[in-house]
C-alpha cells in the first residue's frame, strides 16, 4: 500500500531543492492523500510551454492554452518521449530524486499495484499557472 510520511518528504527535500535553484525554478513540495509527493514548480526559467512535445491529439489543448496561463500535469512514464530540452533534463532528475527508496512491483496485467507512494509532478496549477521569468 502505497504511504508517502511528513518525515520521508523532509528526508527527501533537500536533494529536491537543490534541483530546483540548480535549474533556477521556484516549486514547493507536499504530500497528498498520505500516499503521493507532490512536487509543483510555481515558477522558473525554463521555458516547460516551449520543451514540451506537443502531439497531433495536444494541438487542439495548446490552442486553448495561452502560454501565460500554461499548466500541466507530467506523465513520469513519459518523461524522456514527451519533453525536451532544459525541461526534460530537470523532469528527468527530479523525479529520480523524488524516487529514492521508492519501489514499484506492480503487475497492470492482473491489476496489481504496489508502490512505495506515488509521485507527482505539477507545472504550474490551475488557479495559479506557472509563471516564467527571464
Amino acid at each position: 500500500m502505497a504511504y508517502m510520511s511528513q518525515e520521508r518528504k523532509r528526508a527527501l527535500a533537500p536533494a529536491i531543492k537543490k534541483i530546483l535553484t540548480k535549474y533556477g525554478l521556484k516549486g514547493s513540495l507536499s504530500v497528498d492523500n498520505h500516499s503521493s509527493l507532490v512536487l509543483t514548480v510555481k515558477q522558473g526559467v525554463i521555458d516547460f510551454y516551449e520543451d514540451l512535445i506537443w502531439t497531433d491529439q495536444d494541438a487542439m489543448y495548446r490552442n486553448r492554452q495561452p502560454k501565460d496561463k500554461f499548466e500541466v500535469s507530467v506523465n513520469q512514464y513519459y518523461i524522456k518521449d514527451h519533453w525536451k530540452g532544459k525541461g526534460k533534463e530537470f523532469l528527468s532528475e527530479v523525479y529520480t530524486a523524488m524516487s529514492v527508496g521508492n519501489h514499484d512491483n506492480s503487475d497492470t496485467m492482473t491489476d496489481y499495484f504496489d508502490v512505495g507512494w506515488y509521485i507527482d509532478i505539477k507545472i504550474g496549477k490551475w488557479d495559479a499557472p506557472y509563471n516564467m521569468v527571464k
